[in-house]
């Protein structure tokens, strides 16, 4: 179970450090789907620093489960935006990759903050 948990935070922590460079560096991929949102280039940052704090939580055993929380609401987001808005499931030709990668971090994180709810402060360990 351990080897399996660290596999997810591995996973969801790696493609959300792996986006950062697009993010942080103004790839033109980042800045069309920011500007297709209306939220370029407040929204790009954000959410990228929004995902660097999810990541590292992620990777801290103490802080999984926000990092799992945070994780999750950055994601829903960009799946709601692929699917909700004009932004659309593929981005210039990528075939749907991003939304994939999108919905591997959300359930990976959905995992995570399942298995780790107890320790959420306001539910109690239990």
């Amino acid at each position: 179970m351990k080897i399996f948990l660290w596999a997810l935070r591995l996973i969801a922590a790696a493609i959300l450090l792996q986006t950062l460079y697009f993010k942080f560096t103004g790839a033109s991929e980042s800045v069309h789907i920011f500007q297709t949102l209306g939220m370029e280039p407040w929204g790009r940052y954000g959410s990228g620093v929004a995902e660097l704090i999810a990541a590292i939580l992620l990777l801290i055993p103490r802080y999984t489960i926000y990092g799992a929380l945070m994780g999750m609401g950055v994601m829903a987001g960009a799946v709601f935006s692929h699917l909700f808005t004009p932004l659309g499931i593929e981005i210039q030709g990528d075939g749907g990759l991003l939304f994939g990668l999108a919905v591997v971090v959300l359930l990976c994180c959905a995992v995570l903050a399942w298995v780790f709810r107890r320790e959420i402060p306001f539910l109690g360990k239990r």
